[in-house]
Order: structure tokens, then sequence, then C-alpha cells
């Protein structure tokens, strides 16, 4: 018995929850899947998995096991990395977490350039939802770093900031008009997580050298769309359905073509700042470690918004005292 594959086979058929999964994402047969499990299990003298015919689960023996067995594969992995590194091209499996936005907006554009530089390195990509921290089970987690600082034991490298930005279809303003102060909100349709309970937006682009400024706390109305989906109220601000607050990564093509208009850009509302967080490792994968490279200069690594830079639609400043104020008019259609 390969002991090395057959806990790869363990691993697998714990991370897929089936053996029928693991088997198709190995590609092996169904039989040969169960057998290699059964076998280390005889090896070792105690059942790891219980089966029943709706789920797996794992017994005491194979929780303790399952811990053991992911050290011994990565270090395995870091080991074949460290003797590859110098003179192998980046190869092999990459699984990635990834908050579903940001896969959706970002990630998945600019993976034919990735796969162009890096063409045997095939990316397996997870999006259940937020991502708060490394997740030991992936090569990659891309986290959102928000009103909470990261924490854990991992490493994490800056992608880049974003904003959620009050956005609406130029349409929608047309008929109801521009806002010009937040209080003009109240008079409008609004697209709103069911969790929010109050909007705290302030004056200028919220940067640490900017002394406060002006805020105001808005107390959203019963809105017309009560979603935590962030690509339905992408899509319904689209359709015209009213104003919603959207992270610029995912407003910035819209913005780009004028599908959305940015409401109220002297405003700010929200700041976070993505990161790809990686396991502690003292040897990382070159597949890794391209990938995250890759990552850092498509969205530049610093503590700016790319995404509201390209639009062309960043967050105004505050005038500095004494600066002249220019009037801003409204056209209305």
């Amino acid at each position: 018995m390969d002991r090395l594959h057959s806990m790869r086979v363990f691993s697998r058929v714990v991370d897929e929850g089936s053996f029928a999964r693991a088997a198709r994402e190995l590609n092996l047969s169904p039989a040969v899947v169960t057998r290699l499990v059964a076998d280390l299990e005889e090896h070792l003298g105690s059942r790891l998995i219980n089966r029943t015919t709706r789920r797996l689960s794992l017994t005491d023996t194979g929780e303790l096991y399952l811990e053991r067995v992911r050290h011994i594969l990565t270090e395995v992995e870091e080991a074949e990395a460290l003797a590859t590194a110098a003179t192998a091209e980046p190869r092999g499996h990459l699984r990635v977490l990834c908050p579903p936005a940001f896969a959706v907006h970002q990630i998945a554009k600019h993976l034919p350039k990735f796969r162009a530089l890096y063409p045997r390195v095939s990316i397996e990509l997870s999006v259940p939802g937020p991502v708060e921290t490394v997740d030991e089970n992936f090569d990659v987690s891309i986290l959102t770093e928000g009103r909470r600082p990261l924490d854990g034991n991992f490493i994490a490298r800056r992608l880049a900031r974003s904003e959620v930005v009050l956005c609406a279809s130029p349409e929608y303003l047309d008929k109801r008009g521009r806002p010009q102060h937040p209080k003009d909100l109240e008079s409008h349709e609004s697209m709103v997580p069911p969790f929010l309970r109050e909007l705290v937006l302030e004056t200028g682009a919220g940067g640490d050298d900017e002394p406060p400024g002006e805020s105001y706390t808005l107390v959203p109305k019963r809105s017309g769309l009560s979603t935590i989906h962030t690509d339905t109220m992408y899509a319904a601000a689209l359709a015209g359905l009213g104003i919603t607050g959207l992270p610029s990564f995912v407003a910035e093509d819209a913005l780009l073509e004028n599908a959305l208009e940015r409401v109220l850009p002297q405003w700010h509302l929200f700041t976070t700042t993505l990161y790809a967080g990686m396991p502690t490792r003292k040897h990382v994968p070159a597949r890794t470690r391209v990938f995250v490279d890759f990552l850092v200069k498509t969205f530049g690594g610093e503590e700016r918004d790319p995404w509201l830079i390209a639009a062309g639609c960043e967050t105004q400043s505050r005038p500095k005292k004494g600066a002249p104020v220019q009037a801003s008019l409204e056209l209305t259609a």
C-alpha cells in the first residue's frame, strides 16, 4: 500500500464529504477510493470514517489522524516545492477560497491572463460566503478587513482598498433626481441588507491624515429590496430599482460603462481592505507564490482603491481650510 497516496485520498474524501466526489476530483473510480480508505483503516487497526447512506463523519480517531495527515501532506508539498523551486515551472492544483462577489467581478476576469502565464497551474475556486480568516484547507484565502482587524496565525499580503459606494442607474437618477446631501436619500428608493439599522456618511475620503468633517446618520426606511446578496442588489441597481451601496470592485465595470452612476461622491460610507492570506509555512509552493504575486501586481497592493481610480470617481477629499470651494450644479432631465 502506498501510504502517502492513501493519506491524500483520505484527506480528499473528508474535504469533499463523499467518496464519489473525491473519486471524481482525483480521477479515480469510487471503488478504488473506497478500497484505499479501507486499506488505510485496516493498516491502522481503527475506523477513521463513519459511513451512512446520507453522510460521512469522522470518528474521534479520524479527527486526530486527519490533523496529522494534513500536516504531513503539507510538509511533503513544501519539501517538493523547495527541491524544485529553482528549476521547475509552477504547476499543480491551487485551492483558493474567495468571497463570491470578488470571485465573480474580479478573480474570474483576470484568470485568463494568469493561465496564459502559468498554464500548468489549475485553480479550484471555492466561494461559500464572506471570508474573515485563513482556512488551512486552502492554499490562498482572499480576506476582507473592515471594522475588525485581521487576527490569526497566517501570512497576509495586501491587495487593495475598496470603498462601499452609493450607486444607481442614470435612468433612475434622471427620473428621481440626484441627491446633493445624505438627507436627500430619505426620499429615494433604497436597497439595503436586512441587518443594517443605520448608515453613517462622512465628508471626504476618510483618510487617516484628514481631520473630522461633517457626519450624517441616516436610518434607512423600509426598502423596496432587502437582501444580503451583493450581486442581487447590483442587478437591481442596474435595472433602475433604486440606490444601493456596492463595493467598488463590484461596481467598477458598470461605472466605467456608465451603466451605474456614483451617488454623493464627496461622502465616504465604508472602506474595506482586501488581502491574500496563506497558512504560515516555511516554504510556499511555487504555484501559490506566483498566484499571490499576480494578484498583488494586478490590484496594486497599495492602500488605495484601484477600482474607483479606474472609474474616475474617487471620493473627493475635503477642501483644506481657506481653499476655494467650487459650486456644483444639479442637472435633471
